[in-house]
């Protein structure tokens, strides 16, 4: 990792902070930990890992969204956003270090993941960019949060992007993996080079409808391979893998991820009613609220390199590449470095 800026230093006595109660609740964690079960019933957790609280509940928007809450109710509220296909699990080791750090952490389900649902079935199972940014600014506004720190990583880190871009004043500071993520369907008409277009193999065969039978009969598999590739160098477990598993049955789980892939290539329609959204986000605003996007240096997924994307953040900005092998899932693999990003953008 580069060292830290003027800027960032700004952050260093809260981060440092930070960082020994992780180690001391590392140190601290019972075998017995337990976490909840997607179902709200809190399970037993594998060896080794961190506790979340039981699941909370709470109508937003066009869901009932199921979300863990660590910290302080009084706390600056820190929202943490999974990507696919992972899920909650994914901040399992950074929500402690942040409740230790006197924050309010919030970690909701996505749509189609874990306890997440929909309030009505008349509700079209949609995944386009736009509609997962509404359902993160409902959930702000069911809890009556006005402002708070967004963070996040593949599909997350778009969200919390369009939240920066769109909704300024509803972010106190931006925490983004893979750096600007905000896409628009006549960019991705583009064709790449070949092996950039390899990348993306998923989406061409989501494309398809034997895609989207594989990816049902199949899901397992399908997401375990997406780990492998996505962070060759991140020695999971069958217990880690088995704790995120259960996620992926929601009902409208593959739904929502086929949409999401094929409405990025036109491919399928999004609803009229984010139109005014999408045409925003097609202009790619640039962000201005604090942000430090990072980098992991064993990144097996698509993404995009810092040099294209540091001008689209127009306020205080950092970029941080975290080395040892760090792949896709950056605050699984690196919950100290996610973390202490957090600390430190709120320190800017």
């Amino acid at each position: 990792m580069s060292e830290p800026t003027d800027i960032e230093r700004r952050g260093l006595l809260r981060g440092a902070g930070a960082l020994l109660a992780v180690r001391a609740l590392a140190e601290a964690r019972p075998a017995s930990a337990q976490s909840p079960a997607p179902n709200g019933d809190v399970r037993a957790s594998p060896p080794g890992s961190t506790p979340f609280a039981a699941l909370k509940r709470i109508p937003a928007g066009d869901l009932e969204i199921a979300y863990v809450e660590a910290g302080l109710a009084t706390g600056q509220p820190v929202l943490l956003l999974h990507g696919w296909p992972y899920d909650i699990h994914s901040y399992v080791e950074v929500a402690p270090v942040l409740a230790a750090a006197g924050y309010r952490v919030l970690i909701p389900y996505l749509r189609g993941y874990g306890a997440t649902r929909f309030l009505s079935d008349a509700t079209p199972r949609n995944g386009q960019q736009a509609a997962l940014a509404v359902d993160a600014l409902e959930f702000l506004n069911a809890l009556k949060i006005e402002k708070a720190l967004v963070a996040g990583y593949d599909w997350g880190a778009r969200t919390a992007c369009i939240l920066a871009a769109l909704w300024p004043e509803r972010c106190k500071g931006l925490v983004s993996v893979s750096g600007y993520l905000i896409g628009s369907q006549e960019a991705n008409a583009m064709p790449l080079p070949p092996k950039a277009e390899l990348q993306w193999w998923y989406q061409f065969y989501f494309a398809t409808e034997r895609g989207r039978e594989g990816y049902t009969r199949y899901t397992r598999d399908f997401v375990q391979l997406i780990w492998q590739l996505a962070s060759p160098r991140w020695q999971f477990g069958d217990d880690t893998f088995a704790r995120s598993a259960p996620a992926f049955e929601n009902p409208d789980h593959v739904a929502i991820s086929i949409h999401n892939y094929r409405w990025r290539l036109n491919l399928a329609q999004g609803e009229p009613r984010f139109d005014p959204i999408e045409r925003k986000l097609a202009a790619f605003p640039t962000i201005g609220v604090p942000t430090i996007t990072m980098e992991g240096d064993a990144n097996g997924a698509p993404h995009p390199e810092p040099s294209a994307y540091a001008r689209k953040f127009s306020g205080r900005y950092a970029h941080r590449l975290i080395t040892g092998g760090i792949g896709h899932n950056l605050p699984q693999e690196a919950p100290q470095a996610f973390a202490q990003a957090v600390v430190d953008v709120d320190g800017f």
